[in-house]
């Protein structure tokens, strides 16, 4: 059983500041963090490993320092890591990139279709959940998103590749059962993730880690990067600052305070 997790490096979003005159992150001094919610969908994946030694394959696209990440999984236990990284996928908004991890799913399993493909519910940057979503399509997989459990079995009969999930929606939890390959986005209220050991961590610092640029699974140039994207960012700005308002003190008595609040707030 092939799984494969999708992991995002982002800012860290409690340090994240915009620059007034660009407009744009000030990605200097922020510390990049593994995406928290991809975090419980490794975990998922870990736990399947456990129970039924399926091999978990870890996939970032990012720049080279994306690497950090990858190694942070393969600590925790994940078999092997591929970094999706090239210039030509600069830019790219949540349709490009879906297209662009969909063809590395693909290529690093040799172009055989994964059982199960596992993503975080969104990524803390951009907040939109559409990349899980996108490649289910790409890849023309069974979708389940919101998931907080897994259970699922293993073997090549028919009967034996049924999933059951359950999800966290805003009136509850629903059961949702269907059959494998199937591409999951997973929740926080999922199983709480492991901590790398410390042999692990040791064996990560030295494994491979598989670079995949557009000429590695001959990627259409028009559908990556800036090219492939028909959404584009034109500005980010923080919400205006709210003033300090203005205090009244019940000094003149409570009658002419009272009078001048209404004239306040008929102004």
């Amino acid at each position: 059983m092939n799984i494969v997790v999708c992991l995002k490096q982002v800012p860290d979003a409690t340090n994240v500041r915009i620059d007034p005159k660009t407009n744009t992150l000030i990605r200097d001094g922020v510390e990049s963090i593994v995406n928290p919610f991809d975090e419980y969908a490794l975990e998922q994946a870990l736990l399947l490993k456990d129970r039924l030694g399926a091999k978990v394959t870890v996939i970032s696209m990012g720049p080279p320092q994306a690497k950090v990440v990858l190694r942070e999984a393969l600590a925790r236990g994940a078999d092997r890591a591929f970094l999706v990284s090239s210039r030509a996928f600069g830019g790219a908004d949540t349709l490009a990139t879906a297209y662009t991890l969909s063809l590395a799913i693909r290529k690093s399993l040799d172009s055989a279709t994964p059982d199960l493909v596992l993503f975080g519910k969104q990524a803390i940057d951009g907040d939109t959940a559409q990349v899980g979503p996108g490649v289910s399509e790409f890849l023309g997989l069974n979708l389940v998103t919101y998931v907080r459990e897994i259970e699922l079995k293993s073997g090549v009969e028919v009967e034996e590749r049924k999933f059951r999930a359950i999800t966290v929606m805003d009136d509850g939890e629903h059961v949702v059962e269907g059959e494998l390959p199937a591409v999951m986005t997973v929740v926080k209220e999922a199983d709480e993730p492991r901590f790398a050991s410390l042999v692990g961590s040791m064996n990560a610092s030295r494994a491979e880690i598989t670079v995949l640029d557009e000429k590695a699974f001959a990627a259409d140039p028009r559908q990556i990067g800036l090219d492939g994207s028909p959404t584009k960012v034109v500005r980010i700005f923080p919400p205006p600052v709210k003033g300090g308002g203005r205090r009244l003190d019940w000094n003149g008595g409570a009658s002419e305070t009272l009078s001048e609040l209404l004239k306040e707030l008929k102004s």
